[in-house]
């Protein structure tokens, strides 16, 4: 791995003489590729290693080809699906398909190293029919991966084109290196939906007043939330007030996120 080191540009002056002091003591044959970096423009944008790294960051990859790849990290293992994103008709549909999955195993490769992904892994390749297929695939992958400075152990395509892999982890993903989850949908990737919330908030409704006495009721929640309620479940909050026989009122909170509600008892 360090012969593959070129060079390393650094653009803090302290930091650059940190980084030669520690090359110096623990690896002096490296010292003399580590450069102060001093001119105006950010280093970053010198090299568009910002551009890569939001690149990076996004789970979908596109392909040359016009495929592309979706990358989904959790904590059990990373999938990565293939998809093609032209459909050429039978005549031509294995050749494209094959042309999809030859590109998406070298994209796989990279990506793989880019965000740092180790643990189980599997690769959702396209369906392909052709045998010979299958094993070109399988073996550019396994090329492409001999320069990864992990460890890495790919297994046979299965009946269902997915090729199980493992990769050592080193340190952190890249993802988990620079965000955290999402406090609105806490990690899920999705959010409930307005017609999903309005429900929910029925519900709590129903069970409040059976615990607690109340005048009144005031539901707190998120404009889009309360938008629908007040418009399309209208008919629904009259039947709800009728069967509780107490007055609900609404208000919408702008701060709120899409799933917090609170019923406030009057």
């Amino acid at each position: 791995m360090r012969h593959a080191v070129e060079k390393v540009r650094v653009d803090s002056r302290e930091c650059y003489e940190r980084t030669l002091k520690f090359a110096h003591q623990f690896m002096p044959e490296l010292a003399e590729r580590i450069e102060h970096y001093p001119g105006e423009r950010p280093i970053f944008d010198l090299y568009g290693v910002e551009d890569e790294i939001q690149r990076a960051l996004k789970k979908n990859v596109p392909l040359k080809s016009g495929g592309y790849l979706v990358i989904d990290q959790t904590e059990a293992m990373t999938t990565i699906d293939v998809n093609t994103g032209a459909f050429l008709g039978h005549r031509n549909l294995e050749e494209t398909v094959y042309k999809t999955n030859l590109e998406a195993a070298q994209a796989a490769a990279r990506q793989l190293r880019l965000r740092n992904l180790g643990g189980i892994i599997i690769i959702d390749f396209i369906d392909m029919t052709d045998d010979e297929h299958k094993r070109q695939v399988l073996r550019l992958l396994e090329r492409a991966l001999v320069n990864d400075h992990a460890k890495t152990t790919v297994y046979e395509m299965s009946h269902l084109g997915l090729v199980e892999m493992t990769r050592k982890r080193t340190v952190e993903s890249l993802e988990r290196q620079l965000c955290e989850p999402c406090p609105a949908c806490e990690g899920r990737g999705s959010m409930k939906t307005a017609e999903t919330v309005t429900y929910e908030i029925f519900r709590e409704i129903t069970r409040a007043v059976r615990q607690f006495e109340a005048e009144k009721l005031l539901v707190l929640a998120t404009p889009k939330v309360v938008a629908r309620i007040l418009d399309e479940e209208s008919a629904a909050v009259a039947e709800l007030e009728e069967f509780i026989g107490k007055t609900i009122r609404f208000q919408a909170e702008e701060h709120y996120s899409q799933e917090q509600y609170d019923v406030v008892l009057l």
